[in-house]
């Protein structure tokens, strides 16, 4: 099992890889996001705004950074597994992901509604690899992170258990 030391390194790397691909993806190869892939980006900047801290102030005692982890994890899981229910049809998406209008009372205000909602349906898989989507990486990706953590802090609770 990898030492809680590069544990520490390596989610926090994972999270930068992650990070930095789909802004590849997106200012590289004009893949535009849609509401959900960017939400499912937010775990990877809390992991990588701890590490900064951590590192910074240069604490060992990391058990605040696994518990951040596995807090960004389950949020990151939620929406990774929603926005692939999404793209299977399987789940409804939120307002954001769709290019539904609601009813205008004026010319103007369905004016405002085109401009300003979103031209990337959730739907759609803009980008896979495999047969498998960004949203499906990423579940992957989070889920693999929120397992690995998971066993880190329970290891470290239950050898201070043990040692009271």
């Amino acid at each position: 099992m990898i030492s809680k030391n590069y544990w520490f390194w390596i989610v926090s790397i994972l999270s930068l890889i992650a990070i930095s691909s789909a802004i590849v993806a997106e200012v590289v190869f004009k893949l535009e996001p849609c509401s959900m892939c960017l939400k499912q980006r937010y775990p990877y900047y809390f992991i990588i705004f701890l590490f900064i801290i951590f590192s910074i102030l240069k604490l060992k005692q990391r058990f605040w950074f696994y518990l951040g982890v596995e807090i960004a994890s389950i949020y990151g899981l939620f929406y990774s597994i929603w926005h692939v229910g999404i793209e299977k049809k399987l789940l409804p998406g939120p307002e954001s992901c769709s290019m539904e209008l609601k009813k205008a009372e004026s010319i103007s205000s369905l004016k405002d509604q085109i401009l300003s909602k979103t031209v990337i349906n959730c739907e759609e898989v803009i980008w896979s690899l495999f047969g498998l989507s960004a949203a499906t990486i990423n579940t992957f990706l989070i889920f693999l992170i929120f397992i690995i953590n998971s066993i880190y802090i329970l290891k470290s609770y239950a050898s201070k258990k043990t040692n009271s």
